[in-house]
């Protein structure tokens, strides 16, 4: 059960982590008048961050160093990015997770226990219960948007995005209930999948940079031309021929990370013009972080 306590905790540092702050651009995203949407879009948001609570204490000690180390869970920007985005929003983060997890050592010879697998079941059942509802608001709203009974300043595009994370994170979940452990990726079908993730971030972007910041919107462009023709050279691939691509899939990556890591600092140090959230500046940040694990291990 090692492994199943192990991976499940690491998914859970990351993914319950994005989907508290989908909660949060949510929330932050709609009128005064949409109260029972601000309502349970809150509730989802609480959820979350105490079942991300909760994955830390159980975590030290667990995890693995490449996870720790990778910029998935937390980066030198994300305390900042916290502070910044409750000020200017006055929606209430917990940035005492965010200090633990800077905390977080890894495990060394782990060991694991029928209490702590107790308490990771618990976890991961909980999680499952929150994402359910998660994903049904967030169809909720892309549905009542698309028929023009709901506005919100999020884009359709970015409610479907982060509706197709949400889904993947129960995925895994279920298959670690389910088995114990996660089938060995298909790497065509992961790289398609986070391919088009990073397209659509440089895309969304490009698309809240204020109209003066030419050159990081003609860079963001250049990245989501990039990323798409990623994703129609791994169609069209064989598995045989995927080898080479993953490798230059791993070096746009490592360039956009480069440019995620400039963008995020100088959002936090208000030095960028856009209506980019401190905290969503991050969060690509961290997502390109963990695409960059998946694609060295792979």
């Amino acid at each position: 059960m090692k492994k199943y306590v192990i991976l499940s905790l690491e998914t859970h540092l990351f993914f319950g982590r994005i989907m508290k702050e989908h909660s949060l651009f949510l929330l932050a995203g709609f009128p005064a008048k949409e109260t029972a949407f601000i309502r349970r879009a809150d509730q989802f948001r609480e959820e979350f961050e105490e079942g991300l609570r909760k994955a830390v204490k159980l975590a030290d000690g667990i995890v693995s160093e490449s996870v720790l180390n990778s910029g998935e869970i937390v980066t030198e920007f994300t305390g900042k990015a916290e502070c910044q985005t409750r000020n200017l929003t006055g929606i209430l983060i917990d940035t005492k997770i965010t200090e633990a997890e800077e905390r977080l050592r890894a495990g060394v010879c782990v060991t694991v226990n029928r209490e702590i697998v107790s308490h990771v079941r618990m976890l991961n059942r909980q999680m499952q219960r929150s994402l359910n509802g998660l994903i049904s608001l967030k169809e909720e709203i892309l549905r009542e948007a698309a028929g023009c009974r709901l506005y919100t300043t999020n884009y359709p595009l970015l409610i479907e995005h982060i509706l197709r994370e949400a889904k993947l994170y129960r995925q895994i979940i279920s298959e670690l209930e389910k088995r114990g452990r996660i089938s060995s990726p298909d790497i065509r079908n992961m790289e398609i999948f986070w391919n088009q993730i990073m397209m659509e971030h440089a895309q969304f972007i490009q698309g809240l940079l204020d109209p003066t910041e030419c050159e990081l919107m003609e860079a963001a462009n250049g990245f989501a031309k990039d990323y798409c023709r990623l994703i129609e050279e791994a169609k069209e691939q064989d598995r045989r021929a995927i080898n080479a691509l993953t490798a230059k899939t791993l070096q746009i990556t490592k360039q956009y990370q480069q440019f995620k890591t400039a963008g995020t600092e100088g959002i936090t140090g208000c030095e960028i013009r856009s209506v980019i959230l401190p905290l969503l500046a991050d969060h690509v940040l961290r997502e390109a972080n963990h695409y960059l694990r998946i694609l060295a291990e792979v």
